[in-house]
């Protein structure tokens, strides 16, 4: 590697910490914890110069992190700085991101509240029966499948994606091509080599949504889409679209990935895997610590300084970038006792972490997530106990790459689900698939 493309460790100088960061380096996106602490200690306020240009300025205490997930000086308004959002994430279809997650009070109020109704928590309980249903049926096929499992692509995506999909009530025949589409749009998002079929992605899946709320509008059904469409409180189609968007993009990469880093962390440390095979019930409780110490999302979405504001002695000038490290301030020690270590036992967590945000903009979705996230450790343990890496060395490697430390997740997680079977001869079954499980045939229901 270039001397250029180092990242240092904790230990370097911090104009090297800081380069490092800003750019992205490979082996802080690999590993980012000790390049977060050095800053939680040395620059916890830390001025960073990203490929875009926008000054931007990150915070990593857990203290001054959840202040600024709820200070209303951060604006998360799109249309308020439309030029820095173009700077970041492009100017293909503004359309699709004029969403919930993009704007402030009393519009951000008013979509959040029609949105919800989605997530309390009495609807989401009374999906676990389907969701279990879902989870058992994709680690069936997992199981008809020979040789190594990459579990991210047969498992983690695949059951917020199913979830989703009856969610919103959309037809399995139309589920790949609504999947291909989102996947585009995955892999494009912050390549400027790619604008062209990201843009074709977008403008397909605008029609696309449109299309769906034309087709529950004529022919109501018991989805949450047709709840909307039904409710007290309307929201403009365009408003629809977007939230759909939204709601389908953020809920399933951040819970496959969330399901992909638990897995790999309970199998690097085979004693807290042990400990929910042996107590079930402690899995709500691994949930939260999962969130806390590996959590899918590493720093939070856009933000930026309407006015002048200060921090720890820091001044953030008005129009500058606010990132919010979640996965630093979730491994602060003066927030956490031995925050480095993987606890499933630990308590008090569900307020405390930030692993779903703060304030206004606290993750709609979270009831919902944590429920998968509950399933599919459960199932899992229970389906495949003696479960183990195909190659440790080579998943250390799968950490997701690219300059924006939007997610933190793995790019694949090849598992041996059952390790006795893969050492016994297996007989030849002639009309057996090789394949493993593909995310269109689970979203299409075969």
């Amino acid at each position: 590697m270039a001397q250029q493309d180092a990242a240092p460790d904790g230990g370097g100088e911090l104009h090297e910490i800081v380069s490092a960061v800003s750019r992205g380096a490979p082996e802080y996106r690999q590993c980012p914890h000790p390049m977060y602490a050095a800053l939680r200690e040395r620059d916890p306020v830390c001025r960073l110069t990203p490929p875009h240009g926008i000054d931007t300025y990150l915070i990593t205490r857990h203290d001054d992190a959840r202040e600024a997930l709820s200070d209303p000086r951060f604006s998360k308004n799109m249309h308020g700085a439309i030029d820095t959002y173009h700077a970041v994430y492009g100017s293909f279809f503004d359309a699709l991101d004029d969403n919930v997650l993009f704007s402030d009070p009393p519009r951000h109020t008013r979509l959040r509240r029609v949105l919800r109704s989605a997530f309390t928590p009495r609807r989401v309980e009374q999906m676990r029966p389907r969701i279990t249903e879902i989870a058992e049926q994709i680690l069936r096929e997992c199981r008809a499948a020979a040789g190594t499992v990459d579990l991210m692509t047969s498992f983690a995506f695949p059951l917020p994606v199913a979830v989703l999909c009856e969610l919103m009530g959309i037809p399995q025949e139309d589920r790949p091509e609504i999947l291909e589409q989102f996947a585009v749009v995955s892999r494009s998002r912050f390549d400027p080599s790619r604008k062209a079929e990201l843009k074709a992605a977008e403008e397909r899946l605008q029609h696309r949504l449109e299309r769906l709320i034309a087709d529950t509008r004529a022919h109501p059904s018991d989805s949450f889409l047709s709840d909307l469409l039904q409710g007290e409180e309307q929201l403009e189609d365009p408003e629809l679209v977007a939230s759909l968007w939204v709601l389908f993009f953020a809920g399933h990469k951040t819970t496959a990935y969330q399901i992909g880093n638990s897995v790999l962390n309970l199998l690097l440390r085979p004693d807290q895997a042990a400990l929910l095979r042996e107590d079930p019930a402690l899995i709500p409780r691994a949930v939260e610590e999962m969130l806390r110490f590996e959590g899918s999302v590493e720093t939070s979405t856009f933000r930026y300084a309407a006015q002048d504001a200060e921090i720890r002695g820091t001044r953030i000038p008005e129009g500058s970038l606010v990132q919010i490290a979640i996965t630093s301030a979730n491994r602060d020690p003066e927030k956490f006792d031995l925050p480095d270590e993987l606890d499933v036992t630990r308590e008090g967590l569900q307020g405390t972490h930030l692993g779903f945000g703060h304030g206004t903009h606290y993750c709609l979705g979270a009831p919902l997530a944590r429920l998968e996230l509950e399933i599919a450790l459960a199932t899992l343990l229970r389906e495949f106990p003696d479960m183990e890496l195909a190659d440790a060395r080579e998943t250390g490697k799968a950490w997701l790459k690219g300059p924006v430390p939007a997610f933190r997740g793995l790019e694949h997680l090849r598992l041996v689900l059952e390790p006795a079977r893969e050492r016994e001869p297996a007989p030849v079954r002639p009309d057996a698939d090789p394949g493993e499980a593909s995310l269109a045939s689970v979203a299409s229901g075969r």
